[in-house]
């Protein structure tokens, strides 16, 4: 049997999602889970198995069983001929990044955040930004998943490819992922150039800072003109990473430990916000180095906040981004976070954020100590009114009523659902949410 632990409070990274699962069990292997899932169905209880907790929704949450992948983190097998790199559920991506580079590989994009585990990741959506190259569900090979009656199958575009389409940014409704299959590339350099910019000549160029640039992303500082844009391209060498001071000094110091400092701050003096934000904008300046592609397309995030994220047409891209603005002025929000902005071409997967069309994502963000309700409820009212999808992983009030008119497989999605899991032994009340019933 796989090690069981005594039920506590489980709660995620942010602190805005918390339940007390019945038990707790820690299985270290897929045969382990299947075995588990199976005495959930004879104890009658739902089953979910959460990462490390990145989700701002209650996608991890169970009152059932909670699988704790802890132990399922071995990398069963890597191919560097084809590229193909197998790993369990488990294993975090800042060690997957660690192993893909002894070994000459890369993941061709990512997000900004490696702390998730590989299943969560991807389950959820995670993207990051990019000209040619997509989000995780993109680079996804192969899925080994234990379904609903115990039984451990695997899909690929060759084998059962509907499951594989579906489940690929699942959330867990229709199995337990216990392995995946990555397909890398060879591994690069990324040249990163950083840059303020202020915000009516990002808007201007836009179109020009994607066509040129293979990963671009900017943000907005609220309350100010100022902007920070990021360009990430590769390049054959030299690596030329920050000093280590400098690194440090921006990284670390500047953008978690003094950034966090502002957010207590402006916390309990409001007006200073403003002030804040003209004063972080300049302070994050330009500077330019060229390192692994994983140590630029990641950061450290140590300040805990709340995150709504929507995915809209790319080609309503400045129409909501001066819409929110305006939103600013009309409802008077004082937001001391910046917007992120990031593209991505369409994906394939049925319930990937870009499914079907390019996509421009925003994401608005609050301390986490901060009331963020009308905030995010405004910004969504704007995104939706655009055919915004919103992130599986982060804040919003969309319901499965909605989201079966964003997605053009939702139905799809939902028949296989009811074929695969047609007691719900897998869901919880955000996918009662989100998928209905």
């Amino acid at each position: 049997m796989p090690p069981e632990t005594s039920p506590g409070i489980w709660r995620n990274w942010a602190g805005n999602q918390q339940s007390v699962p019945a038990r707790v069990v820690s299985p270290r292997t897929a045969e382990e889970v299947a075995a588990e899932v199976r005495r959930a169905a004879e104890d009658g209880l739902t089953v979910r198995m959460p990462g490390t907790g990145h989700s701002f929704t209650g996608a991890a949450l169970t009152e059932g069983v909670q699988l704790s992948p802890r132990e399922l983190t071995a990398v069963r097998s890597i191919d560097t001929a084809t590229g193909l790199v197998t790993a369990e559920a488990g294993l975090p991506l800042w060690r997957l990044n660690q192993v893909l580079e002894e070994h000459g590989l890369a993941l061709a994009n990512m997000g900004d955040i490696q702390e998730q585990t590989i299943a969560g990741a991807s389950q959820t959506g995670t993207h990051g930004t990019g000209r040619d190259h997509a989000g995780l569900a993109s680079q996804i090979a192969g899925l080994e998943m234990v379904l609903a009656d115990g039984e451990t199958v695997t899909c690929s575009r060759a084998e059962r490819p509907e499951l594989f389409d579906a489940a690929r940014v699942g959330m867990g409704a229709l199995g337990v992922v216990t392995a995946i299959t990555w397909q890398t590339v060879p591994a690069f350099l990324l040249r990163a150039q950083e840059e303020p910019m202020a915000w009516d000549e990002v808007l201007s160029r836009l179109d020009e800072l994607e066509a040129e640039n293979e990963h671009f992303e900017f943000y907005w500082f609220p309350h100010s003109e100022g902007c920070l844009t990021k360009r990430n391209n590769r390049v054959d060498g030299p690596r030329e990473p920050l000093p280590g001071f400098k690194a440090w000094m921006d990284d670390e110091f500047l953008s978690n430990q003094v950034f966090g400092v502002a957010q207590r701050v402006t916390k309990r003096f409001p007006g200073a916000i403003q002030a804040v934000n003209g004063v972080s904008a300049k302070l994050l300046g330009a500077r330019t180095y060229t390192d692994t592609s994983y140590k630029v397309f990641t950061s450290s995030r140590s300040v805990l906040f709340k995150e709504q994220e929507y995915a809209i047409p790319r080609e309503h891209l400045e129409t909501a981004l001066r819409e929110i603005r305006a939103a600013f002025d009309r409802h008077g929000w004082k937001i001391s976070f910046p917007i992120e902005i990031r593209v991505l071409p369409a994906e394939d997967a049925w319930l990937s954020m870009a499914q079907g069309r390019r996509t421009a994502f925003i994401a608005v963000h609050v301390y986490n100590r901060n009331e963020h309700s009308a905030y995010f409820e405004g910004v969504e009212q704007i995104l939706t009114a655009l055919g915004g999808r919103p992130h599986w992983g982060k804040m919003h009030t969309r319901d499965a009523s909605y989201l079966e008119t964003a997605y053009p497989f939702f139905g799809d999605f939902a028949k296989l659902r009811d074929e695969l899991d047609p007691d719900r032994r897998f869901r919880n009340d955000y996918l009662r949410q989100v998928l209905g019933d």
